[in-house]
């Protein structure tokens, strides 16, 4: 099942959206797991901060009523828009361990592209020295990384770009989302 158990507030809205009719607090959020994209409604009395995490999974919620549904990016407020990149970036280094294990088992898609290219500035030659690299010895962390392959770009924000990039709904192919079906979502604001 794809339910998030942990989320990220990316805005909080204490009298809703400026558009809405009903002036009720929301926090749009995303998921530390699949990184869903939600909006959730706050207990009453209960105010969240930017960047704070907060538990919305089925055990006892201590500050989420309930969760509202998945939004689309173009959803987002601009708020969320420009908190989500550094936010995406924190729990890419909360867990380091997912995503250095991602770049050690990457296999091909196709039978011409691999799942490395899909990272942004990683093309066929900086594939083939992660590949080569993790072949002689499995990455240990992201500074491992850097340290033995040339000119590596910073690969937490090579994997936060690329999860941006699939929240945009821009990419063919999704490695580390669960994209929201256009029916699934709630309609554009």
């Amino acid at each position: 099942m794809f339910r998030e158990e942990w989320v990220v507030v990316l805005d909080y809205l204490a009298n809703g959206y400026a558009t809405s009719f009903k002036k009720e607090p929301v926090a749009q959020a995303i998921g530390e797991q699949w990184f869903s994209l939600l909006e959730l409604t706050p207990k009453p009395g209960v105010n969240l901060s930017l960047r704070e995490r907060i538990y919305v999974g089925q055990d006892k919620r201590e500050k989420i009523q309930f969760v509202k549904g998945r939004l689309l990016h173009e959803q987002l407020t601009n708020t969320a828009k420009n908190e989500l990149l550094p936010v995406v970036e924190d729990i890419i280094t909360r867990d380091e361990a997912k995503y250095v294990n991602f770049f050690n088992k990457a296999g091909p898609i196709t039978m011409r592209q691999h799942s490395l290219e899909l990272l942004p500035s990683i093309g066929k030659k900086h594939m083939s020295n992660i590949i080569d690299e993790r072949e002689k010895k499995p990455f240990e962390s992201f500074k491992d990384m850097r340290d033995r392959v040339t000119l590596m770009p910073n690969p937490v924000r090579v994997v936060a770009e690329r999860i941006v990039e699939e929240l945009e709904g821009k990419a063919k192919f999704n490695v580390f989302t669960r994209p929201a079906p256009r029916d699934e979502a709630y309609p554009p604001r």
